[in-house]
């Protein structure tokens, strides 16, 4: 049950017909874990808090720098040297001392990802490679976990929700991450953060637009981004959504799967 503070703090929810009370309780309930507490995951991490989601869980391994400061809101200067975990837990306990909030100082790899996935209802991915990525669409499909995934440009981004362990209406399986990106691009074809750039506030729209996505999964209303890619043109002010379906021939829910665990990203 809801108690008086957290009545009035989420009001402006409750009374909408989509959510009410039991939606914001479903939030209540709910579990979520955010990959990294960066330009898109620090968004991610104030609105799901500030939305009353239960347990909020981030891991990071990294520390906050200046740079961060120009998209990665939820820290502050005087957190310069912190880890990043810590410096969002702080902020999350401020914002909203209902969360209960688990920091995860580590780096995800395929030895912890499975034990830590199977521990909360949802995934948010807002890491910066290819490589985590793929990794954490993988370990989700086998921990049989929902994924909302979002990556950024210079200045574009696009945002999806992948439950490919699950089928649709027509009792074929959702598709997965490799079905819309079946290989990562080659090594050093896409610029690192560092050394092209990105528009702050970008990283805002994502964020708030992938914790968005997490709040309809949980509290269901709506048609959710499952074989939509939600694609944003900062340059133009362009969003456009484009369908995929399941591939055959992806590895994981394909005709003949070949990925049964993590080992290939061993």
């Amino acid at each position: 049950m809801l108690s008086a503070d957290e009545l009035e703090r989420y009001a402006r929810h409750i009374v909408l017909r989509e959510v009410g009370g039991p939606g914001q309780n479903a939030l209540k309930q709910a579990s979520v874990l955010v990959i990294g507490a960066g330009g898109l995951g620090a968004p991610v991490l104030m609105y799901l808090a500030a939305a009353g989601v239960g347990r909020l869980g981030v891991i990071d391994d990294d520390i906050v720098s200046l740079s961060n400061l120009q998209r990665q809101i939820i820290h502050a200067t005087s957190d310069i040297g912190k880890r990043k975990v810590d410096s969002a837990a702080a902020q999350i306990h401020a914002l909203n001392p209902h969360v209960t909030f688990e920091a995860h100082p580590m780096r995800l790899t395929a030895d912890n990802a499975m034990a830590l996935i199977a521990r909360y209802d949802l995934v948010l991915d807002g890491s910066d490679n290819f490589e985590t990525r793929y990794l954490v669409a993988d370990a989700c499909f086998l921990a049989k976990r929902p994924l909302i995934t979002a990556a950024l440009g210079q200045f574009d981004g696009s945002l999806t929700t992948i439950r490919a362990h699950e089928k649709n209406a027509d009792g074929v399986f959702n598709p997965t991450y490799r079905c819309l990106f079946p290989e990562a691009p080659p090594p050093g074809t896409v610029p690192a953060c560092a050394e092209a750039g990105v528009m702050g506030a970008l990283a805002g729209v994502l964020g708030s637009m992938m914790a968005l996505e997490a709040i309809r999964e949980i509290v269901g209303f709506g048609e959710g981004l499952v074989g939509r890619l939600l694609m944003v043109d900062a340059r133009a002010m362009r969003f456009e959504t484009l369908r995929y379906t399941r591939d055959p021939q992806n590895p994981l829910n394909g005709d003949a799967p070949g990925i049964t665990d993590l080992s290939g990203h061993r």
